[in-house]
């Protein structure tokens, strides 16, 4: 007796939830932790959502981390929702967390998105965290060894790259190097997007200058190493992912590797990410593959990028409507020192998707 149609599509989408779930960021649900959870005991590790249980053995070694990395997973998800803003896929599924549907399950670009955004926001948050002073393990990082440039000097605090790295690491790679949890080929793809995130990060640390002098004549300048905002470094990112590679997981010499689908056999990069299957148009409303669809998305009608009306609508049209904008205006400043505006309020004509 043959296998009547639906009875085999659902078993192929139990697969794929089955095969491809992704430990790896479950963590970012973390962000949903209530303030009333003190986490200053021990067994408070226990309580925390989407942990696999070698992150819940870091947690309890590394307490005094934790408030910091639920602060990462809610930085995460911000920036990932302010990067694809003007996309089909808008990145609305990764408050999904740990609960995911196939766009962030699957080996997706936009999993590879998501993966090094989050192994990027938990190194950023700890790294800043050392300098603000909010960690007893650790302090500001360490002065360069080159000389800052003529007028310079170095001092501050430097955010604690190199601290951030380890313990991010630690954290957010520990699901992917756990047996039994997905195919090799998942694995590998995880833990090199969440490298290639790391990279990213490292790319962003830059030197910040303050000026000293008479009268702000600036003579002197203090300069210290700082990271940028996790939102360049998601912008970096979104670079990566709109250039990501499809890879396949194929015998090089000895061992198995990812490379290249449509190339000539060549190692991955390491500054690309990397996906194993392809996503769907995002168009239409599909959970089983993970797309919201854009119907009622809002959409630019002058624009020609990916925000469009023509693109984000994918040609099914849209429709117009009117919004009141209250706005700050006749602003006026008062010696010394302060200003005074008016409340006015606009019509502003808006489109969304049919």
């Amino acid at each position: 007796m043959k296998a009547r149609p639906q009875v085999c599509e659902a078993l192929l989408f139990a697969l794929a939830l089955h095969t491809g779930v992704c430990y790896g960021i479950k963590w970012l649900a973390l962000s949903k932790t209530p303030a009333a959870l003190a986490l200053n005991q021990t067994q408070h590790c226990k309580q925390l959502e989407g942990l696999v249980s070698a992150q819940v053995q870091l947690c309890r070694s590394n307490l005094e981390l934790m408030r910091t990395i639920v602060h990462a997973a809610r930085e995460a998800m911000k920036a990932c929702r302010r990067a694809f803003a003007d996309m089909r896929w808008n990145c609305s599924s990764i408050e999904l967390a740990p609960n995911y549907l196939l766009d962030l399950e699957r080996g997706t670009r936009e999993s590879a998105f998501v993966y090094a955004l989050s192994a990027a926001a938990i190194s950023h948050a700890i790294a800043r965290a050392c300098t603000s002073g909010d960690l007893p393990g650790c302090s500001c990082g360490p002065v360069p060894g080159e000389p800052p440039g003529p007028g310079n000097r170095w001092g501050g605090c430097a955010d604690n790259l190199s601290y951030g790295l380890l313990m991010g690491a630690k954290f957010s790679d520990a699901p992917m190097k756990v047996k039994k949890t997905g195919s090799q080929a998942n694995k590998l793809m995880r833990l090199h997007n969440s490298e290639v995130g790391r990279q990213a990060l490292r790319a962003s640390l830059e030197t910040k200058c303050k000026c000293h002098g008479v009268s702000g004549s600036c003579s002197i300048r203090t300069c210290w190493k700082g990271l940028q905002e996790l939102w360049d470094v998601a912008a970096d990112l979104k670079t990566r992912y709109l250039s990501a590679t499809k890879v396949v997981h194929r015998p090089m010499g000895t061992r198995k590797h990812l490379v290249p689908k449509d190339l000539d056999i060549r190692p991955v990069k390491d500054s690309e990410l990397v996906y194993l299957q392809s996503s769907p148009d995002f168009c239409m409303k599909n959970e089983k593959v993970g797309s919201h669809g854009t119907q009622d998305r809002q959409c630019n009608k002058t624009s020609n990028g990916s925000d469009s009306c023509d693109l984000m609508c994918c040609g099914r049209g849209y429709n117009p409507y009117t919004d009141r904008v209250v706005e700050r205006c006749h602003c006026k400043y008062h010696w010394c020192c302060y200003v005074t505006c008016r409340r006015c309020e606009r019509t502003v004509e808006r489109y969304v998707c049919k």
